[in-house]
């Protein structure tokens, strides 16, 4: 079934609706392979073009090399009828027919949380993505993005810092894209899992993104948009979220940058408006305690944290205080900040974050 099924998914002219009619006209979709131009005619909605490309698809050598490469690549592939297919995305209107994934799969089921926004982010919104990235995977979720650059890819870096992280691609999965993420990927696919509908080696056309974005949402039980223009790819997904009956969050900006605009206006639409990681937390119904148990402080984060104070201390005070060395206290003040469990009220004083 999955090699029907397979070539069936690299079928461009092969609508969902198209695909469901054959499935369910031949019973056995392994039939395909040895059926007459006859017996296609009878399936609803087929036009002679998708017979065609059916005919010559499966007597083309394309779908035996794509089977090879999955093999010699150690892809697994799950297609709609599997029991492993993830839970949520079933659910969705149209989902992907076959699901070609490099990692590991059970990280599919788990609770996922989607952060998204524009490639062309600001510091502002880098440092967001990456603080709620952070914390959200240091409580045990599971950090969905696209592998774009901008917000997506600060969102896995973080995730990857604190546990693990999916990344669902408009591409293939043997062309990543953008390139400079290759590495990352690389690391994402040792403890997450990178996910594709398309076939290997598909180029990241324009169309392939809107599609991919349905799989963003579908996986998580809520979408976080962190920066984004009026127009943008992050309102698809939100957009897709709200249809899949997800929650959707958003980041307020500035209110003159154009890269607020699209957050601005998913929240007069609706969306939950974020500032910090209770409100994210409370929508979806988990409790947090807010002390540094939850966030696995290693012992030189515990010993600065418990220094600090609300009311804050320079670099220097810090480092006499704790007795550490200036880089581990370096590194222990950066990792304190990307949880969020500190901030720099002005260069080199830091005081402990306070929540309401």
């Amino acid at each position: 079934m999955k090699k029907s099924l397979i070539l069936l998914n690299k079928i461009k002219s092969l609508s969902f609706e198209k695909i469901e009619a054959i499935i369910n006209h031949f019973k056995d979709v392994d039939n395909i392979f040895k059926a007459k131009r006859s017996d296609f005619l009878q399936v609803r909605g087929l036009k002679e073009k998708d017979i065609e490309n059916i005919i010559s698809s499966r007597c083309s050598k394309e779908i035996d090399q794509e089977l090879r490469l999955i093999d010699k690549e150690k892809i697994t592939i799950l297609d709609i009828f599997d029991k492993d297919y993830p839970k949520l995305l079933r659910q969705v209107s149209r989902p992907p027919l076959v699901l070609y994934i490099k990692g590991r799969v059970e990280v599919l089921d788990k609770f996922c949380f989607a952060i998204v926004g524009t490639r062309l982010a600001t510091v502002y919104g880098l440092s967001m993505a990456e603080k709620f990235s952070y914390n959200l995977s240091s409580l045990g979720m599971m950090i969905v993005s696209g592998l774009a650059r901008g917000i997506d890819t600060a969102a896995h870096k973080a995730a990857l810092r604190a546990g693990q992280t999916i990344a669902v691609l408009g591409s293939g999965l043997l062309h990543i894209y953008p390139r400079e993420n290759e590495n990352l990927a690389e690391r994402i696919v040792q403890s997450g899992a990178l996910v594709s509908e398309f076939p290997l080696k598909e180029p990241p056309y324009r169309e392939n993104f809107p599609r991919r974005n349905r799989i963003i949402s579908g996986l998580s039980k809520g979408v976080l948009i962190v920066e984004a223009p009026q127009r943008s790819g992050a309102l698809i997904t939100a957009r897709y979220a709200l249809e899949q009956n997800r929650e959707v969050f958003a980041l307020p900006g500035k209110a003159d940058s154009p890269l607020s605009k699209g957050t601005h206006f998913l929240i007069k639409a609706g969306a939950k408006l974020v500032d910090s990681l209770e409100d994210v937390l409370e929508e979806l119904n988990i409790k947090w305690t807010k002390f540094e148990k939850d966030f696995n402080l290693n012992s030189e984060e515990k010993t600065i944290f418990d220094i600090i104070d609300s009311e804050g201390l320079f670099l220097e005070e810090i480092i006499l205080k704790s007795g550490l060395k200036r880089p581990l206290v370096n590194k222990a003040i950066l990792t304190l900040q990307v949880k969020g469990l500190i901030e720099e009220r002005r260069t080199f004083y830091f005081a402990r974050k306070t929540y309401g």
